[in-house]
C-alpha cells in the first residue's frame, strides 16, 4: 500500500510541460538527421529535428515590428536575457551563446529546435545575405537547456528559471506552458525578487483540447505573458485566451534559426511571439538601465497598439514606442527634500548682556548728543552776537 501510495505521488508531481508550440512542429524526427546538416557527423548523437531551409526571404513580422528603426538607440547591448528551453544550437552563423547550461544530462545541443528558434528572433545578429535578424542582436544569450523532449519535467522548469535569475539574466523568456506547482511559483518569485522581467507564453490550444486552462508560469502574477497574432494584426485561433495575457506579438507564419545551420519559414505558436516581446524587454532594458522590471513591463504595455479584445491584452507590441515614448508617470517632478533640523549643539546661544558696557555706551551716546547740542548752539548764537557788537538786548 505505501509503495502504491509513494507511486501515486511520483506521479502527481511529474505532470508534464510542454513547448508552446503545435506538436507537429515540436516534433523530432525519431532517426538523426544527418542530411545536408553542416555538423553531420560522429559527435551528432541526437535526434535532430526536420531538415531546415537555406531559401528564405525578409520575414513579415520583421516589417510589421519595424524592430530596426530603434537600433541606434539602442540594440540590446549591456542585457543579458535567458533562453529556458530545449537548448540552443550555438554552431548557427547568426547565434551567439555567452553561457549554455544542461539540466536535463544530455548535453546542451538543441536537438529539437525550439529553442534555436527563439534565440534567433530574440538575438539573430546580421548575416550577409540572409534577410532574417533578431530583434535584440548586441544582448547577451544564455541557453539554459530544461528538456529534450516535447514533454519536459516541470521541476527542472522550476530549477531552470532560478538557475537563469541566479546567472544575472535580466530577461527570462519561457516559451514553455505547465501547470500551476509549488516550485514554479516560488522560482517565479525568486526571479522577479531578482528585478527579472519573465516573458513567457500563453500556450496554444487546440479544438481537441476541450475547455482551456491557464498556462503557467504566463499566469502567474508579475510575468509578461504573450499571445499570438497574425498577418492582418488578428489574434491567432490557437492562441490561448484563458492565460492572462499582457501583449501579442507576430506567431503566425515566421521565420526563424533552425539547427544545422539553417531556417524555418513555417513556424507558429506563442513559443516565437514570446521571444520577439523579450528582444522588445532586452531593447527597453538596454535603453532605460535606470528601470526596475516593474516599470520595464509596464512601459511594454502602456505602449503596445490596442487592445482586440478578450486575449489580446494591451494589443500587439511596438518596439518603437516602447523604447521612445516619453511616459509623464516616468517623469514625475521630485520634490527637494526638507533640510535636516540642526542640532542644538549647532545652535550659539545668546551671551548675556553686559551691564558695564550698555551704561558706558549710555554715557558716551550723552556726551554725543550734549556736544551736538553745544556746536548748535554756537553756530545760532554767534552771528547774532556779532551782529550786536556783544552788547545785550533791549528789553
Amino acid at each position: 500500500m505505501r509503495g502504491l501510495v509513494g507511486v501515486m505521488l511520483a506521479a502527481a508531481t511529474a505532470l508534464p510541460i510542454a513547448l508552446a508550440a503545435p506538436p507537429a512542429y515540436a516534433r523530432a524526427e525519431k532517426a538523426a538527421y544527418t542530411g545536408k546538416s553542416a555538423y553531420a557527423g560522429k559527435s551528432d548523437t541526437c535526434a535532430l529535428p526536420r531538415p531546415g531551409s537555406l531559401t528564405l526571404s525578409e520575414p513579415w513580422a520583421q516589417r510589421r515590428l519595424d524592430f530596426t528603426s530603434v537600433w541606434p538607440l539602442t540594440r540590446g547591448r549591456g542585457v543579458t536575457v535567458a533562453i529556458v528551453d530545449s537548448g540552443v544550437d550555438a554552431r548557427h552563423p547568426q547565434i551567439r551563446v555567452a553561457k549554455a547550461v544542461d539540466l536535463t544530462g544530455t548535453g546542451t545541443r538543441d536537438c529539437m529546435g525550439h529553442g534555436t528558434t527563439v534565440a534567433g528572433i530574440i538575438a539573430g545578429i546580421a548575416r550577409k545575405g540572409s534577410p532574417f535578424v533578431g530583434v535584440a542582436p548586441d544582448a547577451r544569450l544564455i541557453s539554459i537547456k530544461q528538456t529534450n523532449a516535447e514533454r519536459g519535467d516541470p521541476a527542472l522548469l522550476a530549477r531552470a528559471i532560478a538557475k537563469a535569475a541566479d546567472l544575472g539574466a535580466q530577461v527570462i523568456n519561457v516559451s514553455v506552458k505547465a501547470t500551476d506547482r509549488m516550485d514554479l511559483r516560488k522560482a517565479v518569485g525568486y526571479a522577479l525578487s531578482k528585478d527579472a522581467v519573465i516573458v513567457a507564453a500563453a500556450g496554444n490550444v487546440t479544438k481537441e483540447d476541450g475547455t482551456p486552462t491557464p498556462a503557467y508560469p504566463a499566469a502567474y502574477p508579475g510575468v509578461l505573458a504573450v499571445g499570438s497574432s497574425t498577418p492582418d494584426d488578428e489574434l491567432a485561433e490557437f492562441s490561448n485566451v484563458s492565460t492572462p495575457v499582457a501583449v501579442l506579438a507576430p506567431g503566425q507564419d515566421l521565420t526563424s534559426t533552425w539547427p544545422g545551420g539553417t531556417y524555418q519559414t513555417d513556424l507558429k505558436g506563442t513559443s516565437q511571439a514570446t521571444a520577439y516581446v523579450s528582444g522588445v524587454v532586452a531593447l527597453v532594458r538596454a535603453r532605460y538601465p535606470q528601470l526596475d522590471s516593474v516599470r520595464v513591463r509596464r512601459r511594454v504595455v502602456l505602449t503596445a497598439d490596442g487592445t482586440k479584445g478578450t486575449g489580446t491584452g494591451a494589443g500587439i507590441v511596438n518596439p518603437r514606442l516602447a523604447v521612445t515614448m516619453l511616459l509623464p508617470s516616468e517623469v514625475v517632478a521630485v520634490a527637494p527634500q526638507q533640510p535636516a533640523p540642526l542640532t542644538e549643539a549647532a545652535v550659539a546661544k545668546a551671551p548675556p548682556p553686559d551691564e558695564r558696557t550698555i551704561g558706558m555706551a549710555a554715557i558716551v551716546a550723552g556726551g554725543s548728543l550734549g556736544a551736538a547740542a553745544l556746536v548748535i548752539a554756537a553756530a545760532v548764537l554767534t552771528p547774532l552776537g556779532r551782529r550786536r557788537r556783544w552788547q545785550p538786548g533791549q528789553s
